[in-house]
């Protein structure tokens, strides 16, 4: 019997998606998430049944949804995609006497029974039959058309080895102890054997004396070899540990914005303790094994010299107790991916309860967030149980494997002294190099589930390393090289959802002129910030160009063209660091006169001053301690700090009352000269005196003009202001 083909989502919002690649395997084809995030587009609240549907589709999988009873279900082809708790995607794969077998990519592949299947998957009732959502899909001829796309790690085991390398010197010095250690703790068999043999039959205590006294000689070798092993496996495991945590740092710092659209910040933290379960296994783990590996081969020499029918009763239970371990490997695994998602989404409820505490107490809803959060413990709590109850059968199976060894070694040994074949020395001998073999054997086991463990961690980590970078060799261009830098859409389309019938920015063709000021008016959601971040490179247009010049903005460097750019957004962040660096906050040293230039012009360097610590004043997360209006003023000072030939504001003075508003107007009047400036407002003082005004509604330019030839026209841009110059009708 074929087993089901499956594979595990990496993070929360990949249920849908993990789906649709089991489903493709089980036809006979290999896709990888990457390959398939390409059809299937996820937001930031995962993927749409209708996302999953298109995708497929395109894959040449014909599909149908609706909703059905559990009863039509069980008559239907299979496999079908659910919509499984209202907020997660499952595969359906057989049902067979009332037992309905899921490959679900959160926990693995599960069996219910018809009440657990229908409390999971039943969501509506029409007319007196309670229903569920259901995906059926079949291959078409163009789906096997498909070419395979073969799933290859880049970033695979030897890649790990590579921060090893780094450090052969200090490792080949941690082997060398090792070695001398276990050949240290190889002769105290042999003393032993001795004292018993020699010393006690021969009544020399002066031998017994020099034997132990050895034997402590040893003891202290031992130690100090260890604790230097210690000290320098501490030295690696430091920066072991620190290279592969900025590596991951310098990877996020180089993926799309749109990548943390998608990323919940939970995914985001476990993922970085992943990276501390990689370095325990590289550096103890991988020197514990070793050591293991080298003792139990050596002792294992011993004891076949002195004895082969107890070497062979040991190397047999050995044997019981790996197979004894491995059965038990699948369901920690599954076990593990379904602790990675509530861990997850632990820490993101965690950091939203600690962040929003001063609103949950202002809105008084303390009792139902803080139930929300215990029932996310709660759950924590049933799969640690289940990782606790795993573990002790284990435990249970091996304890009791591993003393029957001992029973049974005991015995034979014991047999072997009454008969003359051993002798007593030779029998305490044995008996201690079966205590040195068991933790060998113990370490062996052991590693076997971490090594389980970091390749669980390294598909996840890998998935982050194996995306594409926002740049790529295309974008290259880092020089204006344009007669006109001015800024021109060319029918530009977008959608955030690939799949969502509307779009947000509906054939768009305007030109911002280079040195003059250009706003942008219309109604909240009607496409203002969304133009702005086109032009920032968060997202690639769907349809159409944007270019600076003549030049397509795709072909420039992102990270270059955004140096040239000041720029305010809404949700502008206020960092905990000193107002000098909020303000000054590229790699640079800090330029005091231009700093104190851009606080007068955004009109907060008075406020500044009076300060104790002036420039130098801590500000707290998020900009704690500063009021709405300060932080954007502070916001707006960062933008001019950087000189820039762009600049880009949205809604930069919306918390500003009227006499600080007209006084940063008057200043960056003129500070404008000489720059391209974008302006998205809704109050029409900010707006009045640009030079161009574009009026956008539901995506659509509507209108473009200047205040006077706008007003004039008494269309929509008339309509937005008239409440705010009181022009009546």
């Amino acid at each position: 019997m074929i087993k089901f083909p499956f594979y595990h989502q990496h993070d929360t919002m990949q249920c849908g998606i993990t789906c649709l690649r089991i489903i493709c395997k089980y036809y006979g084809k290999e896709f990888s998430i990457e390959t398939l995030s390409k059809y299937c587009y996820v937001t930031n609240e995962g993927v749409s049944l209708l996302g999953i549907s298109e995708a497929a589709t395109q894959l040449g999988l014909q599909n149908t949804c609706g909703r059905i009873s559990v009863e039509q279900l069980e008559n239907a082809p299979l496999p079908c995609i659910l919509h499984w708790n209202q907020n997660h995607y499952v595969v359906l794969n057989k049902v067979k006497k009332n037992r309905f077998y899921i490959a679900d990519p959160g926990k693995g592949l599960m069996k219910y029974s018809r009440e657990e299947f229908e409390d999971h998957w039943l969501s509506t009732c029409s007319q007196g039959i309670e229903k569920g959502i259901v995906m059926f899909l079949q291959p078409t001829n163009a789906f096997y058309q498909q070419k395979d796309d073969t799933v290859k790690q880049k970033h695979s085991f030897g890649l790990l080895f590579s921060y090893v390398r780094r450090y052969n010197r200090y490792w080949g010095q941690i082997v060398i102890g090792t070695m001398i250690g276990c050949l240290l703790q190889l002769i105290f068999p042999f003393l032993t054997q001795s004292i018993v043999d020699l010393g006690i039959t021969n009544k020399d205590l002066g031998f017994i004396y020099l034997v132990l006294l050895g034997q402590l000689m040893l003891t202290i070798s031992r130690t100090a070899i260890d604790f230097i092993r210690r000290w320098l496996l501490l030295h690696i495991s430091m920066r072991i540990n620190i290279s592969l945590l900025s590596d991951f740092f310098i990877k996020l710092l180089k993926l799309p914005m749109s990548f943390f659209d998608t990323k919940l910040i939970g995914d985001l933290m476990q993922r970085m303790n992943d990276h501390s379960r990689v370095e325990k296994f590289l550096t103890t783990q991988m020197l514990s094994v070793t050591f293991s590996v080298f003792s139990f081969a050596v002792f294992s020499c011993v004891l076949f010299y002195y004895n082969v029918l107890i070497f062979s009763i040991f190397v047999l239970s050995s044997i019981i107790y790996a197979i004894w371990i491995i059965t038990f490997l699948k369901k920690r695994r599954s076990l593990d991916y379904e602790l990675f998602e509530k861990q997850s989404e632990n820490n993101n409820k965690t950091y939203q309860f600690i962040t929003a505490i001063q609103e949950i107490k202002l809105q008084d809803c303390e009792q139902r967030r803080r139930w929300e959060w215990e029932d996310i413990q709660a759950d924590l709590f049933k799969i640690q149980m289940k990782s606790l109850k795993l573990q002790q059968s284990q435990e249970a199976g091996s304890i009791f494997i591993n003393e029957i060894k001992n029973i049974v070694i005991t015995v034979v040994a014991a047999t072997s002294v009454i008969q003359g074949s051993l002798t007593l020395g030779m029998m305490l001998a044995i008996e201690y190099i079966i205590g040195q073999l068991n933790s060998p054997v113990e370490q062996l086991m052991n590693f076997l589930y971490s090594l389980q463990d970091v390749k669980i961690s390294l598909s996840r980590i890998n998935e982050i390393h194996d995306m594409e970078n926002e740049e790529d060799v295309g974008k290259q261009l880092t020089i204006c090289r344009n007669t006109s830098n001015s800024l021109n859409f060319d029918h530009v389309n977008f959608k955030y959802n690939k799949h969502s019938s509307r779009l947000t920015l509906d054939n768009i063709s305007i030109t911002i002129p280079e040195s003059k000021v250009t706003a942008i008016v219309g109604a909240s959601g009607s496409g203002k910030t969304t133009l702005i971040k086109l032009l920032l490179g968060y997202y690639p247009v769907m349809n159409g160009a944007i270019y600076i010049g003549k030049t397509d903005l795709c072909d420039y460097n992102l990270k270059w063209w955004r140096r040239q750019c000041g720029v305010v957004m809404q949700d502008g962040v206020i960092f905990s660091e000193t107002i000098a660096r909020n303000i000054a906050v590229d790699d640079g040293e800090v330029d005091v006169k231009r700093l104190e230039q851009s606080a007068r012009i955004a009109n907060i360097h008075d406020y500044i001053m009076m300060l104790p610590m002036k420039y130098n004043t801590q500000i707290g997360r998020d900009g704690i301690g500063l009021s709405q209006g300060q932080k954007q003023r502070i916001l707006i000072a960062r933008a001019v700090y950087k000189n820039p030939s762009y600049i880009f504001l949205d809604e930069a003075t919306n918390a500003l009352d009227a006499k600080n508003e007209r006084a940063i107007v008057e200043n960056l009047n003129e500070f404008y000269r000489g720059r391209t400036v974008v302006v998205v407002a809704h109050r029409l003082s900010t707006v009045r005196n640009a030079d161009q005004i574009i009026v956008i509604d539901g995506g659509k330019i509507v209108e473009i003009g200047n205040h006077t030839s706008l007003i004039e026209k008494r269309g929509p841009y008339y309509n937005l202001v008239k409440n705010q110059l009181e022009l009546g009708n």
